[in-house]
């Protein structure tokens, strides 16, 4: 079984059964941020994870092992993104991107922000002007080697 054809089952598999990813995050027993990029094909768990997973969802050992491959990450289908929601975080890296490139490197100096050793968490707040979505990105600092 593909990886993609493990998410179209995954995906289907929600849908019918009414599952949240947070309570498919919660059966696995990880955060809903790591489990959704899982059944997305974007990250992969382990042995015991998947299982879960799969068995969350009513879906068989192939699903299973599906989620334990490696995945290519950052595997969207074109180089500028279509759809209006990831392409407003392309927007704001295209927009913000040398500022927060300038103000990381006053504050930290030369380095990256980590997407690896990362974090993530997104949360609804309340407006009476409509609700706002809130993206919090925590990765650690990794200072570029002087050789």
């Amino acid at each position: 079984m593909t990886r993609e054809e493990a998410t179209q089952q995954i995906l289907d598999a929600k849908r019918s059964k009414g599952l949240t990813f947070q309570g498919i995050a919660e059966a696995v027993g990880l955060h809903q941020i790591c489990v959704t990029a899982a059944l997305l094909g974007q990250a992969s768990l382990d042995l015991v994870q998947s299982g879960r997973a799969a068995n969350c969802l009513g879906l068989g050992p192939d699903v299973a092992e599906a989620l334990q491959q490696h995945p290519m990450k950052g595997s969207l289908s074109s180089t500028v993104p279509v759809d209006p929601l990831i392409y407003r975080f392309h927007e704001i890296t295209q927009v913000y991107g040398t500022t927060l490139k300038a103000l990381i490197h006053e504050m930290f100096g030369d380095g990256i922000m980590s997407a690896i050793d990362f974090t993530m968490e997104i949360e609804r707040v309340p407006n009476p002007h409509g609700d706002r979505i809130k993206v919090t990105y925590d990765g650690k600092f990794l200072p570029y080697k002087k050789w």
